[in-house]
Parts: structure tokens; sequence; C-alpha cells
């Protein structure tokens, strides 16, 4: 996935911090990420959602709001109002792009800031929140004791995650004023709201609030046991792999055309998880699926390995094969079905000779309908003359080179 670092300019004309994670294959739409109260860009749910997005072709800016992180400005003198606005800067950033965002997504406080920037931008499609609160005024009870000094002196020093951040009177008075009541029906798009029943920080009646106050089209997903931050790395996964399912139908992700004549082109293997073997493999004409080994041998099972893929490969061709033929003689063909097995495992594959030829694929064929036997048997012909079981069969030449 590659990514860019970028700036630009703030609410208040401060230089915002952000990256730009961009996809490996055909761009096909554009979001923006905003984190979580005091927290950053960078934090591990970020990453990973905006990694994951990214590999199905939604580019992802996410950015450090003023005065955290990276980012320039004094964070004593923001508040949730100057988080919706740098949001609308984003958004504007990537409009003077070519870039315009369809789709926005919030974490916790930045739930709330993008259903309130979200109402006043038209370009935005789908909205999706997590862990988002439904009055920002939530987030002073992380400093309760502290909120008589502030009230009383203007500021004060707190600490939030171990860090000192200095809170400021104004601040106080904004999110106590910036309840979603009147922002959630001017909702202009589509929403999904994840929350996790066991949220300690966020309860999850703040869902049903959100929830509630949207009109349709509106969707309500839990994150089971999932923590606040969504720390854990499947966590985040699955909030990325809704996220993206769910935003498919309300967001025009259709894959470029490939020319007239083209080849299949491309396919791009990239690995997704250097802990464990989670690959994601994108083709020339946008189509996008995981590879993994099972958790027997060091994977995280979220996809097929890669003998699975060969046979699946081998399945998927059988039946194009067999449904081909049937169409071309008009035999009544119902449905047909493979089972494929193979006999080793890629961890095994290592530890043979380049010379033994020791893979044997087993199919299992499935017809329904008014078949006759020789029309059943000339099927069973025709399946050994799938393209694919034939590559598997003859010798082949992969040639490997470096790339710059």
């Amino acid at each position: 996935m590659p990514t860019e670092r970028i700036t630009f300019a703030g609410h208040d004309g401060s230089a915002l911090a952000a990256r730009l994670d961009l996809p490996d294959g055909p761009h096909v739409a554009t979001a923006v990420f905003a984190h979580c109260f005091t927290c950053g860009k960078d934090i591990p749910a970020a990453r990973r959602i905006s990694a994951r997005l990214a590999a199905i072709g939604i580019a992802v800016l996410r950015f450090d709001f003023t005065g955290l992180g990276h980012s320039e400005g004094e964070f004593a003198n923001t508040s949730f109002t100057s988080n919706v606005q740098d949001l609308l800067a984003a958004s504007q950033w990537l409009t003077d792009k070519g870039m315009a965002p369809s789709l926005i997504i919030g974490h916790s406080l930045g739930g709330a800031a993008v259903i309130k920037a979200a109402a006043a931008l038209d370009n935005i499609r789908a909205v999706a929140t997590i862990g988002a609160p439904f009055d920002p005024g939530h987030v002073t009870h992380n400093f309760a004791d502290a909120v008589p000094e502030i009230e009383a002196q203007g500021s004060a020093e707190v600490s939030l995650g171990g860090r000192p951040f200095r809170i400021g009177r104004t601040f106080l008075e904004d999110v106590a004023g910036s309840a979603l009541t009147d922002a959630l029906p001017a909702l202009n798009a589509a929403l999904l709201v994840l929350h996790a029943p066991r949220d300690s920080i966020v309860s999850i009646d703040n869902a049903s609030q959100i929830f509630l106050g949207a009109k349709h089209p509106k969707s309500f997903v839990t994150l089971d046991t999932a923590d606040h931050l969504v720390s854990r790395a499947e966590d985040a996964e699955y909030a990325a792999d809704l996220i993206a399912t769910w935003a498919g139908r309300y967001l025009d992700l259709r894959r470029p055309a490939p020319p007239p004549g083209a080849p299949e082109g491309v396919l791009r293997v990239t690995e997704a998880d250097a802990d464990g073997f989670l690959a994601d493999i994108t083709s020339g004409d946008g189509h996008h699926l995981v590879a993994d080994e099972p958790l027997a041998y060091g994977g995280t099972n979220k996809g097929l390995s890669p003998y699975g893929l060969l046979s699946a490969g081998l399945g998927a061709c059988t039946t194009m094969t067999l449904r081909m033929y049937a169409r071309q003689k008009g035999w009544p063909l119902e449905r047909v079905s493979v089972d494929v097995t193979h006999d080793k495992v890629h961890a095994q594959d290592a530890r043979t000779s380049v010379g033994d030829k020791i893979d044997t694929w087993h199919r299992r064929i499935t017809v329904t309908g008014p078949l006759d036997a020789a029309q059943k048997a000339r099927l069973l012909e025709i399946a050994d003359k799938c393209p694919v079981h034939r590559t598997l069969e003859r010798s082949s030449t992969v040639i490997t080179e470096m790339a710059d």
C-alpha cells in the first residue's frame, strides 16, 4: 500500500500532518478518517482500517487534528467545532486534488465530528462511525476532576492516556452545545454505526441514540468483544471489511473498464500482515481477494491458502467449461458443482525435490438436470479439457526477477 505524507491548512491555517493511503491498483473512491479524542492518525485502528480500504481501491486520508500528533497549532485553543472545520478543510484539499471524498469515517469523538461535517458536505455519500458518542460533551468524563478548575481558571492541564494536555473553557462550552440532535436528521448520506457492547469508554447506548436519530438508509452492526480503541488487529480488520462491503451499496466503486481486446493483465499480491501470512490480491481489472495460511502453519486463516487458490482455479474453470459446452449443445444442464481436494499442504512443499511429481488434485463433479448417461459421460470427458486442468498436467515455466 503506497502512502504519501502530506500537509494541508487546517481551520486556523495551521499545517496539519496527514497520510494519504493509496490503492496499489485502480483508485475507485476516496475516504477521510477522523481519529478519536487526543489520539492521532497513526493509531493501529486507523492504520489497519485504511490499509484494508486501500486494498479494495479506496484511497484514505487520515490526519492529526490541530495541535495533535505532528500537526501544528495549540490543542488548548481547539474545540469540537474546530475538529469539524479541520474535516471540512481535509475534504476541500482532496477535492482540489481531484479526489473529492465520498466516504467519511470517524472513531470515537471523531465519529461525532464526521456526522457534523458530513451534513455540510454535498459530496459525501456514506458515513461510518466507530464507538462514537451521541453527545460530544461525553468526552469531559475523561477529565471530570479538572472541570471545576477549567471553569474557574479558564484552562487546566490534564492527563489523558498518560500524556499531558491543556483543556480550555472554550472547549467545555463548545462540546456542551454540540449534541448531534440537529445534525443527524440533516445527514444526506447513508449511515453505518459500529459499536462494541462492552465499550467501557463510550457506552453502546450512544450508538442507539445515533441510529435512532438518523434517517434511512442506516445500519447498526456490533463489534462484539472489541475495546473502545479497536486495538486488536482482527477487530480492526472486521470493521474495515464491514465498512468496505457496506459502502459498496452507496458509492460508485465500479472499476475502469480495460481497453477492448486487452489481456487480463497483471495480478498483484501484497503482504498485508508482516506478523502472519495474510496477503491482498488485486487484479488489473480491479477484483480483490485475500490469501492466508491455516492457523496450524502460522497464518490467521482469513483466506484461501496458495494451494487452495490453485484448487479454486481448477474447480471454477471446470464449472465454466462444462457450462459453456452444455450451452453450445443446448443440453438441459441446470447446475454444476465441483468438489476439489489436493493431497499436500504448502509447508510440506519446501521439503520436496524439484523433480518430484507429488501433486494430485481430485475432482468430484455433480451435475443436475434431465441429462442422460451419454451426456454425463461426455461432460466428464470435457472436464479434462478445462484450460486450468491442462496447465496443471503439463509442465510450466516460471520466470522470476527482482523489481528495481
